[in-house]
């Protein structure tokens, strides 16, 4: 089936990417944590700590089903309750403010009456932004989309764009990336050409995140930019509690709390009404978290 080969990919993609970042690391493992869910299936929750460059990241593989409540079945605008899904999510927050936050994830969902599709995204937060990095990531994020369909990035550049937004402050999460979400097979393409381009997504984001780790990981820093990176970790954390469907989606869907939330770092902060100094590096970086940059062309 359809369904087991998806499955089957996620579980090795979930292995080999723990491999690469373990290897970049240098000075940690991950804990593996099997674990099962309440209607069916299950997952594996691999989380790395007290690494040499990673304070805390995990590598989320899941494969459930059940029946979804009705409040998600409006949310959906599914008339059967019954689903599958399967999936990879990734969160890593580094020691260093000057290794940006990143985050991506994979999935692929059936539900009972017969439809299916693909869902996913990688985005960027950098604590200190730097304009080259950002330009970089974002032209490899269109090489990957190029290779499938022209649209491809401008599409989900915009999705990422509008959906990594935290709407209470006014402010995206970071420099953004591509997300996209019910990729459905349609007379022009089929749902094997749709996992080919999540294939190619999953399998992008090692070589990307090694390498900004690498370029970072020895720059200097001091108490004030941990400060900062703590402001931004908080900024981290709202989105994922108020916005972040992956959130949402194991929530009310009775999944193991442990796991749905590995995603939020150990330390975060809120201070109230902060406000970067004028001219400073924290200023110039929350003068980009907004929407419709063109990443490729920035000044």
């Amino acid at each position: 089936m359809f369904r087991e080969e998806v499955e089957t990919f996620m579980r090795q993609f979930q292995r080999d990417l723990c491999q690469a970042l373990e290897t970049c690391d240098g000075g940690a493992t991950f804990t593996v944590d099997e674990w099962k869910h309440e209607e069916g299936g299950g997952g594996i929750s691999r989380v790395i700590e007290n690494g040499a460059v990673l304070e805390k990241g995990g590598v989320n593989f899941s494969a459930v089903h059940g029946q979804l409540s009705l409040q998600f079945l409006k949310m959906l605008e599914m008339p059967d309750p019954n689903y599958f899904a399967t999936g990879v999510s990734v969160v890593m927050h580094p020691h260093s403010p000057m290794v940006p936050i990143t985050h991506m994830n994979v999935r692929y969902f059936e539900a009972g009456n017969g439809q299916a599709w693909f869902g996913g995204g990688i985005d960027l937060t950098p604590i200190y932004l730097n304009l080259e990095q950002a330009k970089e990531f974002h032209a490899q994020m269109k090489a990957v989309c190029d290779k499938h369909h022209p649209s491809y990035y401008p599409e989900f550049k915009k999705w990422a764009d509008d959906y990594f937004y935290n709407v209470h402050r006014n402010e995206t999460r970071g420099v953004g990336g591509i997300f996209f979400d019910r990729l459905m097979a349609t007379d022009e393409i089929s749902i094997e050409q749709l996992f080919a381009f999540v294939r190619d997504v999953a399998y992008a984001f090692a070589p990307f995140y090694t390498s900004i780790i690498n370029q970072n990981r020895n720059l200097p820093f001091g108490e004030n930019e941990k400060k900062w990176q703590l402001i931004r970790r908080g900024r981290y954390v709202e989105f994922n509690l108020v916005y972040d469907r992956g959130t949402k989606f194991g929530l009310l869907t009775n999944g193991r709390i442990e796991s749905i939330l590995m995603s939020l770092p150990t330390h975060a902060s809120w201070v109230y009404n902060h406000k970067p100094e004028a001219g400073s590096a924290e200023e110039k970086t929350q003068a980009y978290l907004k929407k419709e940059i063109d990443w490729l062309n920035v000044q």
